[in-house]
């Protein structure tokens, strides 16, 4: 069997979702970090859409997070994610769903309207893995990103106030749904726990995250972090990770070295 490859965003909550899974179940793997907007021709090649996270399972290409984990359940099923329990898998993949419809395009909607005006931060978060002539070209390229991404995300102040409120909705939903264990579902850590903490992780900034960005956080973003941080989903996302984030089962190979230099590469080229 192929060492699986994993195509990402570094900061991105549905790549971390994947990426945690992986790292869950001690699966060897290869991380090929992409730079937002210059991933379109890698990842088109690979599954003819543009969205990360993609893993490459035995040849296949998968794309999404939740059918990501789903191929991983069937070829590494311990330790699982999904409960044995029919009833209890049932509610762990509808929460599942609940929070990847209801709260990841929403944070990520919200986030961006309050970090987008602050495009070193910005860089920081998504870029800062990518070679230096790599990293040149994003930051020349960074306003019509930006205002791609917008346009894309329809990130606007009417559209941010709505996901405002629908990530604090879905913040109250996991309150609500939590179960004497401190788990969503049963008594231990499931599929669902991993989803919400995952998408709520760019608000939360767990210590554990593996990728952080090396710049003070945006005021405004600082401020909503503050005024969020003694809400049980916070306190709750806080905990899952330190509990269950574990250590990364990453692999480095000098195939992998060069083609992230040659992926930097082609970056550079096309901004020019």
């Amino acid at each position: 069997m192929d060492t699986p490859e994993l195509w990402q965003f570094t900061s991105s909550h549905f790549n971390e979702k994947a990426r945690w899974a992986l790292d869950f179940k001690h699966v060897p793997h290869i991380r090929h970090s992409l730079i937002p907007g210059f991933h379109v021709p890698v990842v088109k090649r690979m599954t003819g859409k543009t969205h990360v996270p993609v893993l490459k399972l035995n040849g296949i290409a998968i794309s999404d997070s939740s059918k990501i984990i789903d191929a991983l359940e069937r070829a590494y099923p311990e330790p699982a994610l999904y409960p044995a329990d029919p009833e209890q898998r049932r509610r762990a993949l509808e929460l599942e769903d609940f929070f990847d419809e209801e709260l990841g395009p929403y944070i990520r909607r919200w986030v961006f309207h309050v970090i987008l005006p602050y495009p070193k931060f910005v860089r920081a978060a998504f870029v800062s893995h990518a070679s230096p002539a790599a990293q040149l070209a994003q930051r020349a390229m960074s306003p019509l990103i930006g205002a791609v991404m917008r346009r894309q995300m329809e990130i606007n102040p009417a559209t941010a106030e709505v996901a405002r409120a629908k990530t604090i909705a879905a913040m109250d939903r996991l309150e609500r749904e939590l179960q004497p264990s401190g788990y969503l579902v049963g008594d231990s850590f499931t599929v669902a726990d991993l989803t919400a903490a995952a998408l709520l992780s760019p608000l939360v900034r767990p210590p554990e995250f593996p990728y952080k960005a090396a710049t003070p956080l945006p005021e405004p973003f600082a401020k909503i972090i503050d005024s969020l941080s003694t809400h049980a989903a916070f306190q709750w996302t806080l905990e899952t990770y330190r509990k269950h984030r574990g250590e990364s089962a990453e692999v480095a190979t000098e195939a992998s070295v060069s083609r992230t230099r040659a992926d930097a590469s082609r970056t550079a080229t096309t901004a020019r």
